[in-house]
């Protein structure tokens, strides 16, 4: 068992586990500088060799949602990239009137546990505004909508699971909350979605896997309930959350005790002061961190953060990975 596994189940790790993400547009604008500071943290990027990141740049994104172009997916829906190495945006959705539901056939081709399996998928099918107005009037085109994609959610999670072997973790992304708060609201979100998250990880739970989630946005509302369909670690935004509310679903008195593996607030990276920088990641540490583990910490840097501001981040991200509570 790793520092991460054990974090994750709080069976004290040795380190905090922290790690840096890096777009394929921050390595384009950086290039070797940004290379320099990788090879002085070997920790945190295990198994880097000096020169790899003309290759990253060199090939296209592996998955298509990366690439430059309009692409259409398994499910029919038109997405547009305009920059190589950040997401499309959905432009194209495949049920634009509710009555095209009946038309809709499950994919048959399987592309395993994609982000945004559950709720973005039936926004990208409808289209956000009348997705929302479906959640609003739950008309019975979209119960059959959603039954349409938990199928082949469900059909992904087996294929996952026999694939997967004895390997102990099995992890979900679909981004849930908005800025400030669940699109859905926690009720609606409770009532029509939960459902179909308990069936998705029911068979990981029977098969012991220990399962966790990425999710985007304002969440902490139902982070409970995400813990009661069989949830063991969650992958939240700070920023959109608040530490606060974090600790006081994940550490506080009640039903949930759930490891989180921290995203640092990104939108800061970019602006803040070196002390801003350290100070926010020591608040995190301070928070969250317990000697029995559940936290690790997560800082994903896109193209516009600045060298040093990067080279600060990895500093305090070494510092908070050796930090005993």
């Amino acid at each position: 068992m790793n520092d991460f596994e054990k974090a994750m189940t709080f069976n004290r790790p040795e380190y905090i586990p922290v790690t840096m993400g890096l777009y394929v547009p921050t390595w384009k604008r950086h290039g070797a500088e940004l290379e320099k500071l990788v090879l002085k943290h070997p920790d945190i990027f295990p198994g880097y060799k000096e020169g790899d990141y003309k290759m990253t740049i060199a090939a296209p994104p592996g998955i298509w949602q990366y690439q430059y172009g309009r692409h259409f997916d398994h499910w029919g829906c038109e997405w547009d990239n305009i920059i190589e190495g950040h997401d499309s945006i959905c432009i194209g959705h495949a049920v634009q009137n509710r009555e095209d539901v009946y038309d809709l056939q499950i994919p048959e081709k399987d592309i395993g546990l994609e982000h945004g399996l559950m709720f973005l998928r039936l926004t990208y099918l409808r289209g956000y505004e009348e997705c929302m107005v479906d959640f609003a009037e739950e008309p019975d085109e979209f119960f059959v909508l959603i039954d349409k994609v938990l199928q082949y959610n469900m059909r992904q999670v087996k294929l996952a699971l026999d694939h997967m072997g004895e390997a102990p973790i099995i992890s979900f992304a679909d981004d849930l909350g908005m800025q400030n708060m669940l699109p859905t609201g926690p009720e609606k979100w409770r009532k029509i979605l939960k459902p179909c998250f308990e069936k998705l990880f029911a068979p990981c739970v029977a098969r012991n896997k220990l399962i966790g989630m990425h999710s985007d946005g304002c969440i902490y509302e139902i982070i409970p309930d995400l813990h009661d369909c069989g949830l063991r670690y969650i992958n939240p935004q700070y920023r959109a959350n608040g530490l606060k509310n974090l600790v006081d679903v994940t550490r506080g008195v009640g039903r949930c005790r759930m490891a989180v593996h921290l995203d640092l607030d990104r939108q800061m990276f970019f602006t803040a002061t070196e002390t801003q920088l350290r100070d926010h990641v020591r608040e995190c540490v301070d928070a969250l961190a317990a000697p029995e583990g559940g936290l690790s910490l997560y800082a994903e840097i896109s193209e516009d953060v600045p060298l040093d501001n990067i080279a600060v981040i990895l500093e305090e991200l070494e510092l908070a990975r050796r930090a005993k509570k």
